[in-house]
């Protein structure tokens, strides 16, 4: 990768000294940086399936669509618009003319860098392409696969043309197998990104060459590792007044999983903003540094809002032991979730984990039977948990043996963890090992069930049930264990939660959805595959100089407009007023 940083370094001095001429916000220019857990898991966006990938990639690659971060809403990217027929099976894009792709040792020259429809259909025949090791990318699980016509038929290797999938002039056509509400916000994912076809057979197409408005200057191994992203000074964007985008120079993403040492870089300005506190630190904080808050103009503005985060543990569902339910429902009645959230968590959260996989945030999913929900959930019930593990014939853990716990280390993944073994012994006799790693190698045993329980977050990828309850989906379990198992990594199959997943799914009215959609949530907790603990809120800081950051509930962060700017206190009174 060094050399191609090299490269991009030089090749940002070239293409930014000869570009055309564009007008300039009055405020462009500065940086911005800020911290997240861990580095991608991969730099091959059809391969993302983690928030930590997303996060820096989505700030370089861009797919037909994307996501407004104020409201959510779907706007155009690379399409400049869509037509949708009666029917909901056919869409048409029309492909913008004036995007190029950031350069690279093989793409030298505006000719080449030109994005064109070649592209996006190059784009889509990759995501529905065996990878090297002869697996499926993400982009061809989550989005492709059962729904553009002829994708399966591709990937399998029996045709060599996507049957769905026209070009036109400058329009693409996709035809679907059958209708989906959300094709549009799955196309807003990271891994529906369109990369360049004249880099299929260069080694630099596994690195981050997209069109978007940052592109990669600089990753360094240090304490922390960091990666450095520089203004694309050819992006195609301008703000609502004709100002090119985006409006930094630069911004720096640190790889720090300690939030001790977040909330330092934090405090001393090396980060410019903090999503989450550390445990310990929250009282002084909020309460010590209550003038940072409250002053005019505040140093610190704070943002408390529920996410689209759920925090569980997944059993492995081929492990013998699990297969019974009363074992999975054993587990469940022994967790004390409010003692998690009162000791653990120190109330950092948006609730605990009384309901399913799917955040309770009824102002986002309305309609949506919580309360039945909530009613086939647990709570804590040491009592029950003892007879159910008694009843699947192991009294008071005899017989049982120890469990294996794999979770990816941080302070509060730690924490959690230790605190969850405790409880587990206290109350069903189970020794639990703890047993932590990177979240790169946590994630990779977790495809390959080698281990027996498992932490996640999921972070839902659009404001809809299916993000969530799609993890539990049993297509989506590979046939051995020797593939991996990358949606639905417990390997859960139910039939009943399948056809009810697939008649929410089939649904042409968005309240029959969500109906059938609860319906098979409330199947999910009757035969749980999974532990939920607690729904996210983090507390989100971030110094007030920083204009125009949206912060939403899919923790989706969208750079091109923000800009620096110290506040006076009459534009301050003036704003807040």
């Amino acid at each position: 990768m060094r050399n191609l940083i090299l490269f991009f370094a030089l090749s940002a001095f070239i293409y930014s000294c000869s570009s055309d001429s564009k007008k300039q916000f009055e405020f462009a220019g500065g940086a911005i940086a800020m911290s997240i857990e861990n580095e991608p898991s991969t730099y091959v966006p059809r391969d993302v399936s983690d928030y930590y990938s997303a996060a820096v990639l989505s700030q370089v690659m861009e797919g037909l669509v994307s996501m407004d971060p104020k409201d959510l809403k779907i706007q155009p990217q690379i399409a400049s618009k869509w037509k949708i027929s009666d029917d909901g099976l056919n869409y048409e894009f029309e492909i913008r003319t004036d995007i190029y792709f950031h350069p690279s040792k093989k793409l030298t020259n505006k000719e080449d860098r030109l994005l064109t429809v070649e592209d996006v259909k190059y784009s889509i025949e990759m995501a529905c392409t065996k990878n090297e090791s002869g697996q499926a990318p993400h982009a061809f699980s989550f989005l492709y696969k059962d729904a553009l016509l002829g994708a399966n038929e591709f990937f399998e290797g029996k045709t060599k043309e996507i049957s769905g999938l026209k070009v036109e002039g400058n329009k693409v056509k996709i035809t679907l197998i059958q209708k989906d509400e959300n094709f549009l916000n799955k196309l807003a994912n990271i891994c529906a990104s369109i990369t360049s076809s004249k880099m299929k057979d260069s080694k630099d197409a596994q690195e981050m060459i997209g069109t978007g408005p940052f592109m990669l200057s600089s990753f360094t191994q240090g304490n922390p590792p960091k990666m450095i992203l520089v203004r694309n000074e050819d992006y195609y964007e301008v703000d609502a007044e004709g100002n090119a985008l985006p409006y930094l120079d630069s911004m720096t993403f640190y790889f720090q999983n300690r939030k001790l040492d977040q909330l330092e870089m934090f405090e001393n300005h090396q980060t410019d903003l903090i999503l989450g506190l550390p445990t310990s630190r929250i009282t002084k904080m909020l309460e010590g540094r209550i003038k940072d808050f409250n002053s005019k103009p505040p140093l610190f503005v704070m943002y408390n809002n529920p996410l689209l985060m759920t925090n569980y543990y997944f059993f492995n569902m081929t492990d013998p032991r699990f297969a019974n339910v009363k074992v999975r429902q054993a587990f469940n009645y022994a967790i004390n979730k409010e003692k998690l959230g009162h000791d653990v968590l120190r109330n950092q959260y948006y609730e605990m984990g009384n309901y399913g996989i799917v955040p309770p945030i009824s102002n986002i999913f309305k309609g949506y039977d919580f309360n039945g929900v909530k009613t086939n959930a647990y709570e804590y019930n040491p009592e029950k948990a003892r007879q159910l593990l008694a009843e699947a014939g192991y009294p008071n853990g005899k017989g049982f043996g120890s469990v294996n716990l794999r979770f990816n280390i941080d302070d509060i993944n730690s924490a959690i963890a230790d605190e969850f073994a405790q409880q587990i012994f206290q109350v069903l006799n189970i020794n639990v090992n703890i047993d932590g790693s990177t979240f790169d190698q946590k994630d990779e045993d977790a495809n390959y069930c080698r281990g027996d329980i498992f932490r996640s977050a999921w972070a839902g990828d659009y404001a809809n049930p299916e993000t969530f309850l799609v993890n539990f989906y049993g297509k989506n379990v590979p046939s051995t264990k020797e593939e991996p198992s990358r949606i639905n990594q417990s390997r859960y199959v139910n039939s009943v939660f399948d056809l009810l997943f697939e008649q929410a799914k089939n649904s042409s009215k968005k309240t029959q959805a969500l109906s059938y959609y609860s319906k098979a949530e409330k199947v999910l907790m009757q035969d749980p595959p999974f532990i939920p603990l607690w729904y996210s809120g983090d507390i989100q800081i971030v110094y007030s100089n920083v204009r125009n950051l949206h912060f939403n509930a899919l923790n989706l962060f969208v750079f091109k407009e923000v800009y620096k700017k110290d506040w006076t206190v009459e534009e301050y009174n003036k704003a807040t007023n």
